[in-house]
């Protein structure tokens, strides 16, 4: 009887064996260099190539950080704006750093304001981001107009960027819902763009980004029948002065990340990076409390050694992952995988890329092992050989 046994558990093993052996050998044949890693639920190793060396993660690195906010924040945590008014009507605004304040946001934004405020003009508005200290920089941005490279603030609209269109003279909003502001002209015009672009504000001059968020807000409150007849201006909320309106996000953590890892912007990665220190620490924020408390959750979870993050989008090339160490992380973010990409065979995924460096990892569905979890780093241009191997490890696993 034993022997029957022992023979049918050979049979059913043997073809899962060779699958294997088949895709080691497929893998091997179409990325010697690549790094692949593949585990499944039970953590046990299917696939295994130059998974002893670290890689740099790219913008793969935002699954580590959309797992830091989740275990942090929580996945209904939202952020707030907070509004105050002295006896002249100068309008203050305190940013916190929302990484979601898009144009639809401030649409919903305004009327609630006035709701609080009453339709009379305000003499003002001063804008506090006193939320993020002067000189903050995170690792890897630089010092650019692309959109890419926005830098991180404590108010800041449209992931502190400008989209519009440039035609001789003219400058037009390039998305219907912004109206077009004078700052946001004459950005376009100094930086000398011509047709249709998206540009990051803060950089040389970060309080630049803090005006056009002020300006962007008095457009919507106008639009929404109240209006600012003052300056906007940088500054402090007066100690005195209590909230008369707080703003919360209308998108909670949870979608938030969603629209964070489909689009992969460095923008929200990086204020939710920001968010998790001053949460825990308390504010202002800073980079040295953010990597606190990332850190410290890491050792708690065995990845100290494994998994190293100096910032939360994945652009400096200081992050350092071990495929094992990523392995491990994914499970622990498997309650999380639906906010992921997902593949057309139900696989979930996040891409990432830098001039010589190609990443894919997430969870796949197999045919033979049911959701795996893998880990894909390439070197140079090879964005499409990821997936490649990515629909082998589907097929073939």
């Amino acid at each position: 009887m034993w022997f029957r046994l022992f023979f049918l558990i050979c049979v059913v093993l043997a073809p899962l064996s060779a699958a294997r052996a088949d895709v080691k050998q497929t893998v091997k044949s179409q990325a010697p260099s690549g790094l692949v890693f593949v585990i499944n639920e039970k953590g046990d190793v299917l696939v295994s190539q130059n998974a002893d060396k670290t890689f740099v993660p790219a913008s793969v690195a935002k699954i580590a950080t959309a797992w830091f906010a989740m275990e942090v924040l929580g996945p209904n945590h939202r952020f707030e704006t907070s509004f105050y008014m002295d006896d002249k009507r100068v309008l203050y605004v305190r940013g916190g750093g929302d990484p979601f304040m898009i144009s639809e946001e401030l649409a919903i934004l305004a009327p609630r304001l006035l709701a609080k405020t009453k339709k009379k003009p305000f003499s003002g508005i001063v804008v506090d981001t006193s939320y993020y200290p002067d000189g903050l920089r995170m690792a890897g941005i630089e010092n650019t107009d692309r959109s890419y490279n926005a830098l991180n603030s404590a108010l800041a609209v449209n992931f502190n960027t400008i989209f519009a269109v440039r035609d001789g003279k003219t400058v037009r909003s390039a998305e219907e819902q912004t109206p077009i502001t004078p700052l946001a002209i004459q950005q376009f015009v100094e930086r000398g763009k011509k047709g249709r672009s998206r540009i990051s504000l803060a950089q040389e001059k970060p309080e630049v980004s803090a005006l056009y968020a002020g300006e962007l807000l008095a457009a919507f409150i106008e639009k929404s029948g109240g209006k600012n007849e003052g300056d906007v201006k940088i500054g402090r909320v007066p100690a005195n002065l209590k909230p008369i309106h707080v703003h919360r996000q209308s998108r909670d953590l949870a979608e938030i990340l969603r629209q964070m890892l489909l689009g992969s912007n460095n923008y929200i990665a990086n204020q939710l990076f920001l968010e998790i220190g001053a949460h825990k620490l308390g504010g202002p924020v800073s980079i040295e409390k953010s990597l606190k408390v990332t850190r410290a959750l890491l050792a708690k979870h065995g990845l100290s050694k494994s998994i190293t993050l100096v910032e939360g989008s994945g652009l400096s090339r200081e992050n350092k992952f071990t495929a094992q160490g990523l392995g491990q992380l994914l499970d622990k973010f498997a309650p999380y995988a639906e906010l992921m990409t997902k593949s057309k065979k139900g696989s979930r995924y996040k891409t990432g890329s830098l001039s010589d460096v190609r990443t894919l990892a997430g969870f796949a569905e197999t045919e033979n092992n049911g959701l795996v979890r893998f880990v894909i780093s390439l070197p140079g241009n090879t964005g499409k050989l990821r997936f490649r191997l990515l629909n082998i490890i589907e097929r073939e696993l």
